[in-house]
Order: C-alpha cells, then sequence, then structure tokens
C-alpha cells in the first residue's frame, strides 16, 4: 500500500470492517468515510458475485466520494471476502433479506444520516426489492443498469446479434433457449456475444472506467487475500443455475413505478442486458415523478468513466437536498 492510500485511509474519520450476521451468514462490510455526519452510501454490486468497482477491498481507493458520504461497502455472499458456495437453496429472497439486515445495522450506526443506495445491475434488484418491505427504508436510490424484466434473451438483443459476426447456429440457440430452464451453456452463450460482438456491455465508444488502478488497488488492499482477489472472479456462484433462471423470469415493473422515494436510474444508450429502451418506456408510462431515467451517452451495461462521474454527481444532488 502506498504512501498516497495510507495518508486518505488515516483522514477518514471512520475506516473500519464490521463483521456482521446477514441472512445468518457472518459476513465482512467496510465503512469508510471523512466525517461521521455524511450522507450514507450503501453499495450493492452486480454479477451476481462482481464486486467491482466498489468492494471491501477499496479501502482508501475512492477519496472523491469518502470526501463527501460515508461508503459502505458488502462483497455480497459468495464472493470476494465474503466467499461462500451458493448452492440451489439460495433465492433472490435470500439476498434480499440480507440486504434488508445490512440496511438496518447502518441505522443503528448511522440514526441522523442520510441514507442513500446506489446499485449496479444485479443490484438493482435488491434497491428494487428493499422498498416492497419498506418504501421509506432509505432516503434515495440511484442505480445503474437497472433490471426491469426480460434480461438476455429477447428480440432487442437476438436483433443486435444478427447484424455481427456470430454465427446462425450460435444465434439460434439463443433465439430457442427457455428461460424457465435455461442452460449454463446458454447464459455464456449469450453473455460472451453480447460482451465480443456489441456495444451492450461495454460501449467502445466511451471512456472507459480505470479498472487497471482499482486491480491494483484490490491487490495491494490492507483487507484483501489474494483468494479473496481471486473470488471477485471465480466465486461460490459458478455452480448455480437457479439463481440465474430466477433472475431471467423476473418482473419489477409493478414495484418500480409506485416507487414513493426518489429512485433514478442511470442507463448506458447502448445497453442491451438491463434493456435501456425497456427502463425509458417504463419510467414514461409510469406517470410517477419519483421514477426518473437519465441516458448516459456512449455507455453500456457497465459504466465507464463518464457513467461513474455521472454517478457521483447525482448522488452530490441528492446530498444536498
Amino acid at each position: 500500500m502506498n504512501k498516497g492510500r495510507k495518508a486518505i485511509i488515516e483522514g477518514n474519520k471512520i475506516s473500519e470492517i464490521y463483521d456482521w450476521s446477514l441472512g445468518g451468514y457472518n459476513q465482512k462490510v467496510l465503512i469508510e468515510g471523512k466525517d461521521t455526519s455524511l450522507p450514507v452510501v450503501i453499495t450493492l454490486h452486480g454479477g451476481p458475485g462482481t464486486p467491482i468497482p466498489f468492494s471491501v477491498g477499496c479501502r482508501g481507493l475512492f477519496p472523491e466520494f469518502t470526501d463527501r458520504f460515508i461508503m459502505v461497502y458488502w462483497d455480497q455472499l459468495g464472493c470476494g471476502i465474503n466467499n461462500y458456495v451458493i448452492d440451489e437453496s439460495f433465492t433472490i429472497d435470500s439476498f434480499v433479506q440480507m440486504t434488508w439486515e445490512l440496511i438496518q445495522k447502518v441505522k443503528e450506526l448511522f440514526t441522523d444520516n442520510k441514507l442513500f443506495i446506489f446499485s449496479t445491475s444485479w443490484g438493482s434488484i435488491m434497491s428494487t426489492r428493499i422498498l416492497e418491505k419498506n418504501c421509506h427504508v432509505v432516503d434515495d436510490v440511484v442505480a445503474w443498469g437497472q433490471i426491469v424484466k426480460d434480461i438476455f434473451f429477447n428480440e432487442e438483443v437476438v436483433n443486435a446479434l444478427d447484424k455481427t459476426k456470430l454465427s446462425k447456429t450460435k444465434l439460434e440457440i439463443i433465439k430457442t433457449a427457455q428461460r424457465e430452464n435455461v442452460s449454463s451453456r446458454e447464459l455464456q452463450l449469450v453473455s460472451s456475444s453480447i460482451r465480443k460482438y456489441t456495444n451492450g456491455y461495454q460501449n467502445r465508444m466511451g471512456e472507459q472506467a480505470p479498472i487497471g488502478p482499482i486491480i491494483k488497488g484490490l491487490l495491494t488492499s490492507p483487507d484483501y487475500s489474494f483468494r479473496d482477489f481471486k473470488a471477485i472472479m471465480v466465486n461460490g456462484y459458478q455452480k448455480n443455475s437457479s439463481l440465474w433462471r430466477e433472475i431471467l423470469q423476473i418482473d419489477l415493473s409493478g414495484i418500480l413505478t409506485k416507487v414513493d422515494i426518489p429512485y433514478v436510474i442511470l442507463q448506458g444508450d447502448t445497453d442491451i442486458v438491463a434493456s435501456t429502451a425497456t427502463v425509458k418506456e417504463l419510467v414514461q408510462s409510469s406517470h410517477n415523478s419519483n421514477l426518473q431515467c437519465e441516458i448516459i451517452a456512449n455507455s453500456g451495461h457497465m459504466p465507464g468513466k463518464e457513467g461513474m462521474d455521472r454517478v457521483f454527481d447525482k448522488l452530490c444532488l441528492l446530498g444536498q437536498k
């Protein structure tokens, strides 16, 4: 760990890893911020099982955030520092419950602070579903790559891939896959095809987020072992297909149209994983002023540099209210 990062950590009034029982499993959560009076941001990463860019291993890596917020970093059960085999018994409800308990723990620590959620992709399922349990459990939500319904296996994805060099045989496999019984092979095929042939995941026209420095920071983290680092990509989710089948069949439209707190969705203009077209249509038809959508140019499902800058700006605006 370099001197600059050490100075950032030492300059934070709070910089601590908590061992909490969430959903009946002991899990580590990192909380850090310049001052204990700042608004709190709970980060809910994507995947499932991909704690990037925010993870328990990123202590001292994001001073622009920790100068303005108390950041709560949680590697969801099954990845990173909280690696665990996610077998077929785990459901979306399991992770919604863990998220709910995390929020309660954080509220016990910071009773008077504003409380926000920043969620990405899979994490947006949790940020939506917890509002079903209590619509005012947090003050505001900012979501990137909001999942609504019909991800991966849909007409939009098929049409995009049909214009690429993907073979007709592979395209037919994607077209005929059954959501309720999708195989790991079919899921891997559609995901890798979108990554390789389209701007759906990462828009090549936009400036990419600085993943290299983040990876280097995780490898030199005071909190991560190399095993924890490996469990960012190869982890307890590898053999779970039932959770993915549940994700593929989810429809969050009903909850989102009724949100009773500001829920800001930031979408990359070329995102076809969590379809931007679907999100725009939902927001426009909801006639709910709490549900907002902003389209970020030259961005896909994964936020690039401009996307992360917009996330930061949006959280800062909410913090000033």
